[in-house]
């Protein structure tokens, strides 16, 4: 008996830290009263499988057997459906991952990445998530120092294959039509529902990250080490027990599996689609009666772009709370978003690397449309100056954050700066009087203008919160006179009449002389990579042009 409490104070926590945890769980239907019988089965669940995410999927088979664990274009997957299906996929597969070599899953949003990751985790197998916008020579790169013996791939992205190393073993996850591959659904209909060995160590789940300044690395997310992870996110953005949760963040992003992890702690029902479109994510939203959803801000800016006629024709009443994160939320967007849709808006800002930092509400977005919120529970955030002392309150600084969370390191043997126990997020902030942080931009994004420390972000929202814009994005060029200076790159409204001029008039009084983009190029959109993020490289191509 001593043991079992020993493991539930390491599922909660110790002393007021766990009673919090079980308090926000309870409230959000997460705990609740259960026959003696299947307590009994989620404990053993739980002594076989630990937090991972099995014991999510085991645990609704248990609870809620019936309930769709996951919608997607082809139909929709109980929980009790999706444990034995993995099971039987976990069985197939298990010869076909030799050694320490790991599973590459290059998928878009559907049922298979699902179930491909919670089969490698009742093998102990890690799975690297693969981005869907790697070109071939990516490909080829990450597999290789990810130790990737096992590729499952859609089939869209079959053309990669030939370039890839010819000992390279792949099973074709969405297809359309006949194959001659092998697929994940033959091996789940061809492999024995037999109960599999407790795995000889929990798998891990590498993501990379977003490339836009190089080669994606390899970063390896921990296990969560109880339930408290979930309790803090859960204690700022009040999902619950039960959610329909449309999942547009793709899944080989850390939001994407942010959703996925969350979903199955809540026993929620995944809704899910292979390509992110705005009116289809409105139809969605009325057809499965979403109650939540998980995006990227580009997503956001997408669905308001629709024409009134097309956004107001879906219904959106039970959509309760619209989390965002992945990239910067510009002020005008959170505000504009939330006139349409009401207060349903939370920004998370975090990263691949620390997970978690700060959590804006819907009413931190209403007060300071610009802020990145405040840390939850469990959650440290300090600005340091380069010296690694705290900057006095207000003025920016370098922002270091510590979490239960944190990457256990890139793959290649790097890591973040990390002090006292802190780890650096790689930006720029400052908090306020009141508690909120704002970022101010990425460290190496700061530039010396004429002796002056110019922060591009600031410009960026300026021009973002003129009514003709679309979105805009602003960087650092070399500069022969002035060192750096800042080169704007502006999309405009469809109904948008603008020229740089008429920008830089707008900007004067409310900008810098150092702050005044000197170049301003105009494009019909931002170049993003998969995951929505602006390539700053590409925009550089655009100038030099």
């Amino acid at each position: 008996m001593s043991t079992f409490w020993q493991r539930s104070a390491a599922l909660l926590g110790r002393g007021t830290s766990g009673l919090h945890t079980a308090f926000v769980l309870a409230k959000q239907g997460v705990i609740s009263p259960l026959r003696p019988d299947k307590l009994l089965r989620i404990v053993l669940a739980w002594r076989r499988w630990g937090i991972s995410p099995p014991l999510g999927f085991a645990v609704g088979s248990v609870r809620h057997a019936d309930r769709p664990a996951v919608i997607d274009e082809r139909g929709a997957l109980s929980y009790a459906e999706l444990s034995q299906r993995t099971t039987r996929l976990a069985n197939g597969l298990r010869d076909r991952v030799p050694g320490d070599t790991r599973i590459g899953v290059l998928c878009r949003n559907h049922h298979g990445p699902v179930e491909t990751i919670v089969a490698a985790a009742k093998l102990g197998v890690d799975v690297v998530l693969l981005n869907t916008g790697l070109s071939t020579r990516q490909l080829v790169d990450v597999i290789a120092e990810q130790r990737v013996g096992l590729l499952v791939l859609d089939a869209e992205f079959r053309s990669h294959l030939p370039n890839l190393p010819e000992d390279l073993d792949a099973v074709l996850a969405w297809t359309e039509g006949t194959t001659r591959h092998d697929t994940l659904e033959h091996l789940i209909t061809t492999s024995p529902a037999k109960q599999l060995p407790r795995p000889g160590r929990h798998s891990r789940m590498i993501v990379l990250t977003s490339g836009t300044t190089g080669t994606p690395k390899g970063a390896r997310r921990p296990d969560p080490p109880g339930l408290a992870p979930a309790a803090s996110i859960l204690s700022r953005v009040p999902l619950r027990s039960g959610e329909r949760v449309l999942v547009s963040a793709p899944l080989f992003h850390t939001w994407g599996i942010a959703a996925f992890q969350l979903g199955s702690v809540l026993g929620a029902t995944l809704v899910l689609h292979r390509k992110f479109d705005p009116e289809y994510a409105l139809s969605a939203v009325e057809r499965h009666q979403c109650t939540s959803m998980f995006a990227v801000p580009v997503m956001l800016q997408r669905i308001l772009e629709l024409p009134d006629r097309i956004r107001t024709k879906y219904g959106h009443d039970a959509l309760r709370i619209v989390a965002s994160s992945g990239s910067a939320l510009p002020a005008d967007l959170a505000t504009r978003f939330q006139r349409a849709f009401g207060p349903v808006l939370y920004n998370l800002y975090g990263s691949t690397e620390v997970s978690w930092v700060s959590i804006a509400t819907p009413q931190d977005l209403r007060a300071a449309p610009a802020t990145a919120g405040r840390p939850p529970r469990g959650t440290i955030v300090r600005i340091l100056g380069e010296d690694g002392t705290p900057v006095r309150r207000g003025a920016p600084g370098r922002i270091f954050a510590g979490n239960d969370m944190l990457f256990e390191g890139y793959t290649n043997g790097s890591s973040r700066e990390i002090r006292d126990g802190l780890m650096s997020t790689g930006d720029l902030g400052r908090i306020d009087a009141t508690g909120r942080l704002f970022v101010v931009g990425r460290e190496d994004d700061m530039i010396i203008s004429g002796g002056e420390n110019v922060y591009p972000k600031e410009t960026e929202d300026a021009i973002a919160g003129m009514p003709e814009v679309s979105e805009a994005a602003v960087i650092g060029v070399d500069d022969a006179e002035f060192g750096q200076r800042l080169a704007a790159f502006v999309a405009l409204r469809a109904d948008g009449d603008l020229d740089a001029e008429r920008l830089r008039d707008r900007l004067r009084g409310r900008l810098s002389k150092f702050a005044m983009p000197r170049d301003v190029v105009f494009l019909d959109e931002l170049p993003r990579n998969a995951t929505g993020k602006v390539v700053p490289r590409e925009l550089l191509a655009r100038l030099e042009a």
